[in-house]
């Protein structure tokens, strides 16, 4: 009736925390790998960023309108912005412009990510909840019937214990000497079995 239970490696359970994080550091380090090759105020470099950026912007609204999904528009929205944030960071000739960035991009996917951590939250602990009030409920039908069972083979050995008594009784007493079975009867008792005396 017990599930087994396997504790998550460490790594495992901080890897979807520290994602925003990993995702916004590596588009800057490889918008300043870009800028170090020669980005670095390319007007057709930041033309096609920009057009990128306003390209799968506008993929994630025909998305969010036709399909209506969020995860999907999520998804368009964030590489829009991954995209200007990648054009601007590669485009700029400093480092304080891409950091300030970067920050700002970090704490805006961390204020996403936490709308949809506390839903997951949400929804296991509901499904813990009701994983724990069906295990109580067939643990209690489940010691119900133990106890039912258990009645019902006492009540037949009890009954079987008596029958036994009762037939032993009688034998023990058709023995005595001045038994009569008619007189048992003439009392509104049932008729006894004939047997050899």
């Amino acid at each position: 009736m017990h599930d087994s239970t396997t504790a998550r490696h460490w790594l495992a359970a901080a890897l979807p925390k520290a994602a925003p994080a990993i995702a916004t550091t590596t588009v800057l380090a490889l918008a300043r790998i870009w800028n170090a090759n020669g980005a670095e105020h390319s007007v057709g470099n930041a033309v096609l960023m920009t057009a990128l950026s306003l390209g799968v912007a506008a993929a994630g609204v025909v998305a969010g309108n036709a399909t209506g999904d969020s995860v999907l528009t999520g998804t368009a929205f964030a590489a829009s912005g991954a995209l200007a944030f990648a054009g601007v960071a590669g485009y700029s000739d400093g480092l304080s412009l891409p950091l300030l960035l970067w920050s700002l991009a970090t704490a805006g996917a961390y204020a996403l990510a936490a709308r949809y951590w506390r839903h997951d939250r949400r929804e296991t602990v509901a499904y813990e909840r009701q994983t724990s009030e069906r295990r109580e409920e067939y643990a209690h039908i489940e010691r119900v019937e133990t106890l039912r069972a258990t009645t019902q083979i006492e009540v037949a050995r009890t009954g079987a214990a008596y029958a036994e008594q009762l037939a032993q009784a009688l034998v023990t007493r058709a023995t005595l000497p001045g038994f009569d079975p008619k007189a048992l009867e003439a009392a509104g008792l049932p008729e006894l079995p004939q047997g050899d005396r």
